[in-house]
């Protein structure tokens, strides 16, 4: 690596600082606004859908930093990289606290808290779903494959798979929302085309997790959730052959989750 000169460290903390002016000022508005939530509930899911928006942006913030360190200086920001990692999880903890973090369960268990941003557009819920992800795929890329948070993200994705599901209204989302005619038709068919995709990589992601790292019955357990979740998303858009589908590759990773639990119990007798 190339020696740093003065000029390189001065470029640095020029610019760092006007990245750290920024994250200050969003944590200092995030206590403001939690202070004011706490005093009076009224909008309060909107309030933190904002949050989990300017959590967002604070991630990203957080990243700048760490790029800004590897072009600079050459090396990462192991300091600003878990900043951004640790603001993913209240972004999407925000969420879970308006819309739930229900996963196997029927859209009726948490139809009243969805209810409570009905007037939020479809449009804007997919928006705020897509920088998430993003958000999560660029930090995550940030980190790199051999991360030692690498099984850590599994959960992450799965989080994130659950809140994107749960901010639905699925009631209108799959009647008014999948009209042709309606406003919110190309949203709506992406939002849940996107919503499949990530149960399903949820799923694969825990049970490969399972399988490579933690041998933890847990872990295959909440990848077989995954997918019943998956068919419960199939089952309501009518589309009986995916239901059944993923029904079927459920009984047989349960099957093979029952052998393997039997195997191990065995092995400590």
């Amino acid at each position: 690596m190339a020696k740093l000169t003065e000029h390189d460290r001065q470029t640095y903390a020029e610019q760092v600082a006007a990245y750290q002016q920024q994250i200050d000022a969003l944590l200092i508005r995030e206590k403001n606004m939690l202070t004011v939530i706490e005093g009076d509930q009224t909008g309060a899911a909107y309030k933190k859908l904002m949050l989990a928006d300017e959590m967002l942006f604070l991630a990203t913030l957080y990243l700048a930093k760490h790029n800004l360190s590897v072009s600079v200086l050459g090396v990462k920001n192991e300091d600003a990289l878990n900043d951004a990692r640790k603001t993913l999880y209240k972004a999407i903890i925000y969420i879970e606290e308006v819309v739930s973090n229900y996963v196997d369960v029927p859209y009726s268990d948490y139809e009243e808290k969805v209810d409570q941003i009905k007037n939020l557009p479809e449009s804007k819920r997919y928006y705020l779903v897509r920088k998430l992800g993003l958000a999560i795929r660029l930090i995550m890329d940030a980190y790199g494959d051999n991360t030692k948070w690498r099984w850590a993200f599994v959960e992450l994705e799965a989080r994130f798979a659950a809140v994107a599901r749960n901010i639905m209204d699925l009631k209108t989302a799959t009647k008014d929302g999948l009209d042709p005619h309606s406003a919110e038709y190309d949203d709506t068919v992406y939002h849940l085309r996107l919503v499949k995709r990530l149960f399903q990589q949820a799923a694969d992601r825990y049970r490969e997790k399972y399988e490579l790292s933690t041998g933890r019955i847990d872990d295959f357990r909440l990848a077989i959730n995954y997918l019943l979740a998956l068919r419960r998303i199939h089952l309501i858009l009518n589309e009986r052959s995916e239901a059944e589908e993923a029904k079927k590759k459920a009984d047989i990773w349960r099957e093979k989750m029952e052998k393997d639990h039997k195997k191990a119990e065995a092995q400590r007798k």
